[in-house]
């Protein structure tokens, strides 16, 4: 995990200092979102999973892992969204709370989907 998010940083460093933004299209500007986005993912899982082993050592170490890389990808998504937004000047605090919030519900979802999973599943 921590060797493919160390690629994925030297990939979007490769890209942020090969593709010029002013003469680029779209391949490159989505280069550039996809690159950080995996990077992001993978650090902020990296670090979820940590935080979670060290200080919580509540769960199996596959759930852990796994509610890190879910919640990984919901906050690189919000931090991607909000560059993209600012990019085309359309960021505004009320796009952003909507954003947020939104996250927010898709997250709590996710939570009550799979406890009323594990309910079906002991009973």
């Amino acid at each position: 995990m921590t060797l493919s998010t160390l690629l994925c940083w030297g990939v979007w460093v490769y890209v942020l200092l090969t593709i010029d933004p002013s003469a680029t299209n779209w391949i490159g500007f989505g280069l550039f979102y996809a690159t950080l986005f995996l990077a992001l993912s993978g650090s902020f899982a990296i670090l979820g999973f940590l935080f979670r082993f060290v200080a919580l050592k509540r769960e199996l170490v596959f759930h852990s892992v796994k509610t890190a890389f879910r919640q990984s990808f919901l906050f690189s998504f919000l931090i991607l969204a909000v560059l993209f937004l600012e990019a085309k000047e359309l960021l505004t605090w009320l796009n952003l709370f909507f954003l947020a919030g939104a996250l927010v519900l898709l997250e709590f979802f996710w939570l009550s989907y799979n406890q009323g999973k594990v309910k079906k599943y002991l009973e």
